[in-house]
Order: C-alpha cells, then sequence, then structure tokens
C-alpha cells in the first residue's frame, strides 16, 4: 500500500475534505484519508458486512458524544461498504424525518436520494440498480437468439423480469413493487421516457395519492408509498439489490437525537416502536441481507425518561450485560454487541490525526507548513489543558482549531507558531463550554512529545482500507 504522503488524493476531494473539518462537518467523501484509530470499531463493523453478505440481518447504534466521530465513523463505513459491493442509503433524522407517522415519507425520500453503489458513490444508484435486472435479462434473452428488432421482445421482456422478481411478491407490497420496476424496464427498453420518469418517482416516492400515480403509470391496481409503508419498500430494494448481484444493503440512519427531542410521549414512544420493529427484523430473519446503523448521543440511548431506555422492549435488548461494566473497568473492552459506544481518541491518536491533516493542507495548498512535530504536540497539549478536557475533548474541536492555525500560518508567511499561539492570544486551555461545569484535575499525557510519538503517529497517519482489516 502507497504511504500516506505519496497517496494520490484527486483535488476535487481534497478540497472538499478539508472545507468539511475546517468547518466542523463530516466530509461525506475522503473519509477514508483521515481515518485515524477506532480499529476495533471498523473490524467489528467490516465483520458484520461480511455477515450480512453471507444474507444475514444485523442492526447497530453508534453511540457518542457530539463531535466524537459517530457521524465520521457512520461515512466511513459507507465508503467501506460501497468497496465491498454493497448498495447503501443514508440520511439524518430531523424534526421533518421521522421513522413513524408524518415524516416516516420524508425520510424514505432522503434514503433513495442518497441510495448509492460504487459505480454512483454520491447518490441517484436506483436507476442504476434496475439497470443491473435489465441488463441481467436482456442478455439472457440474447443468449437464446432473442433480439430487441423481434415483435414479441417486449413481452418477452415484460415476462422475463416479472419472473426475475416474483419473489418480492410475497412482501408487503410486493406485488406493486414489481409491477412498477418491469413496468420501467419495459419503458426503458421501449425508448418511453415519460413512462420510465413515471415510474421512477413512484419508486421514489413522489405521488401524494394513489389517482395521481394511476393515471401517469396507466396502471389499475398499483397502490402509493406513504407514510405507513415506507420501511417494507426500503426491505423490498434491499431484496432487489441482492436479486440482481449486489452484496446487500446498508441503511445508514444518524442524528437519532431527533426522536429523542419528540415533546409528544405518544409520538416518541411509536418512533421507538419502529425502531424495534426494524431492530427484530433484521436480527429474526425478516430482512436477509439488510444492515441498519443508527448514530445518536449517549442521551438518545440511555436516557430513561426519553431516550430509547424509556421504552422497555428496547432496554432489555440494548442494555449492557451485568459483567460488561466490571470488565471494562478492568481494561477490557468488546464492540460485538448491539451497541458501540466510541471512546475518547487517544493522545497518540490525536496526534497522528493532526500530523496527517498538516499533510493535506501543505498538499492543497502547495506550501509547507512551518510547524513543527514538537509544535503540533505542543498545540494538542494546551488543546488538552482545558478543565475536563480529559473526557470531554472531542476531535470535531481539536481538529477545528488545528485547521484554523494553518490557515493563518499559510495566509500569513512572515508568522510563526508562536506568533500566532503567543500569551496575547485566546487561551486555548479555557474552554466556554466546561467552565460552568464541575471539573477534575486534566490528565495531560507526559507522553506527548514529538520524540516518542512521531514514529506512532507515522504509522496510524495513513489511510485504512479494507486490505488493512483481517476477516
Amino acid at each position: 500500500m502507497a504511504n500516506a504522503n505519496t497517496e494520490k488524493i484527486p483535488k476535487r476531494i481534497l478540497g472538499s475534505l478539508l472545507s468539511a473539518v475546517s468547518a466542523g462537518v463530516v466530509p461525506r467523501s475522503g473519509a477514508p484519508y483521515i481515518a485515524i484509530g477506532r480499529v476495533d470499531e471498523i473490524e467489528s463493523l467490516t465483520d458484520d458486512l461480511s455477515r450480512v453478505s453471507d444474507g444475514e440481518g444485523v442492526t447497530r447504534f453508534i453511540i457518542g458524544r457530539y463531535g466524537s466521530g459517530k457521524s465520521f465513523l457512520i461515512q466511513l463505513m459507507r465508503t467501506y461498504a460501497m468497496e465491498r459491493g454493497f448498495v447503501t442509503a443514508d440520511c439524518d433524522l430531523s424534526p421533518e424525518r421521522r421513522l413513524y407517522g408524518a415524516g416516516g415519507l420524508n425520510t424514505y425520500r432522503e434514503l433513495i436520494r442518497n441510495l448509492s453503489c460504487r459505480s454512483a458513490p454520491d447518490g441517484g444508484a436506483l436507476t442504476a440498480v434496475i439497470g443491473r435486472l435489465y441488463s441481467t435479462v436482456t442478455e439472457g434473452l440474447a443468449s437464446e437468439g432473442r433480439l430487441p428488432s423481434d415483435e414479441d421482445f417486449s413481452s418477452l421482456l415484460t415476462a422475463r423480469i416479472i419472473k426475475e422478481t416474483r419473489e418480492l411478491e410475497g412482501q408487503v407490497g410486493g406485488f406493486d413493487f414489481a409491477l412498477v420496476v418491469s413496468e420501467y424496464c419495459r419503458a426503458w427498453g421501449d425508448g418511453d421516457d415519460a413512462k420510465a420518469s413515471a415510474c421512477l418517482r413512484w419508486l421514489r416516492g413522489e405521488y401524494a395519492n394513489k389517482t395521481e400515480a394511476r393515471r401517469e403509470l396507466g396502471l389499475r391496481a398499483v397502490s402509493v408509498i406513504d407514510d405507513s409503508n415506507w420501511y417494507e419498500h426500503v426491505k423490498l430494494i434491499c431484496a432487489l439489490v441482492r436479486r440482481v448481484g449486489y452484496s446487500g444493503l446498508c441503511v445508514f440512519i444518524d442524528e437519532g437525537v431527533n426522536l429523542y427531542k419528540i415533546s409528544n410521549r405518544i409520538s416518541r414512544e411509536a418512533n421507538y416502536e419502529k425502531i424495534l420493529s426494524m431492530y427484530n427484523d433484521t436480527m429474526q430473519g425478516k430482512a436477509d441481507g439488510m444492515m441498519l446503523v443508527f448514530g445518536g448521543t449517549p442521551q438518545f440511548l440511555e436516557d430513561t425518561r426519553r431516550g430509547l431506555f424509556s421504552y422497555e422492549a428496547l432496554r432489555s435488548r440494548l442494555c449492557d450485560g451485568r459483567f460488561k461494566e466490571a470488565a471494562e473497568a478492568k481494561g477490557l473492552r468488546s464492540t460485538l454487541g448491539p451497541v458501540i459506544r466510541l471512546r475518547r481518541l487517544g493522545d497518540a491518536e490525536l496526534l497522528a490525526l493532526m500530523m496527517r491533516i498538516s499533510s493535506l493542507h501543505e498538499r492543497y495548498y502547495g506550501w509547507k507548513s512551518r510547524i513543527s512535530d514538537g509544535e503540533t504536540a505542543d498545540f494538542l497539549k494546551i488543546a488538552l489543558s482545558r478543565a475536563g478536557a480529559d473526557s470531554m475533548i472531542t476531535p470535531r474541536e481539536i481538529i477545528r482549531d488545528f485547521v484554523t492555525l494553518l490557515d493563518l500560518l499559510y495566509q500569513n508567511p512572515g508568522k510563526t507558531y508562536e506568533d500566532v499561539v503567543s500569551k496575547d492570544s485566546p487561551d486555548l486551555s479555557k474552554n466556554p463550554d466546561t467552565e460552568s461545569m464541575p471539573v477534575s484535575e486534566p490528565k495531560v499525557s507526559d507522553s506527548i512529545s514529538a520524540d516518542e510519538t512521531k514514529s506512532s503517529a507515522e504509522n496510524s497517519a495513513r489511510r485504512i482500507t479494507i486490505d488493512d482489516i483481517v476477516f
């Protein structure tokens, strides 16, 4: 594998990556280039991908504070899943996007909009999935001597596609789904763009009622996708992608805290009941080949008044075993359960991440950074000296400040690290977010030094790829 400093990274991806981390948001592309640490979590999740590709179903909850890296880990796994032949779909929950009731259809539409695969990594992969079905069927007909110029080719194509999708008819909504997919393939083969567009609109859940859908599709008995049945159609898409040769479907749903914020108890519990239903489907073999990953804060999971633990059926499934807490106190750790709690990155890992960011910044702007390894370590020590930083500091805060420092030095060639981080500069050891909180004696690692951690940083500051994981 190429060294991190010699990897060829497209400038477009590099630019969006630096812009994202400087703004404190998760980059949608390029996440593997700054993947540092989280080895146990990545190994556990990639093991799940192997199980899903074998036909199992999996549900995971990635839990961490704001800025701890849960959204980053989700985007990282999204990239890895596509590299391994999966179709992925992701969305962030919001007041307009929920799992149950009003807002469920909005969640479905966002998932379909972000449907991605290796050939369409930025979304819009629905046509690629159905196109693979069309290609498979037409190649089969061609091997039998049937050509598009034959008069009966269209009817043969429709009959063959219906046969290929017949196993979908046994699921809820499967008959209509298979009918619309076959109609899209027929329209695509006949060059009927209007009909093909209408079929895609139906599959994306864009019809408000049955009357409008039937009028544009020309089908009498077709229903529509709505707030009540959207998840069933996600399972149908999963079955379709597996049918046409993909490894499976990975669905990533982030910002679960928006369900925690629902003020109405009945509505909130209805959404939690939907999570329970999705969890049971994957774990009981009712959603073969599908991986569900939820991201949320500790409050979203553990609050016994409004979080997932307020719903007893979920609490009994997701709470830690009796021995786990005691084992973790002894330094033992397990990431094999349904819940993955993100720990704070180690000091050496944070230093490695900063060095990696510095290298990428140099490459993008074409300059030589004037921050030495020792000054990078000193900057990290200052950041970790904040009150409560040993448990509260997040990679987002550190990287955002560090990129700001790099930008200042790049745009002011005559200045040095000492000029920017001086006694007259803002005191980085003061964190207004934690000044009002009870504080304990900060535990700043004395091991952070350029001499002792440079080797560790160079080994860690590299792109983590699937080849690095032993299955």
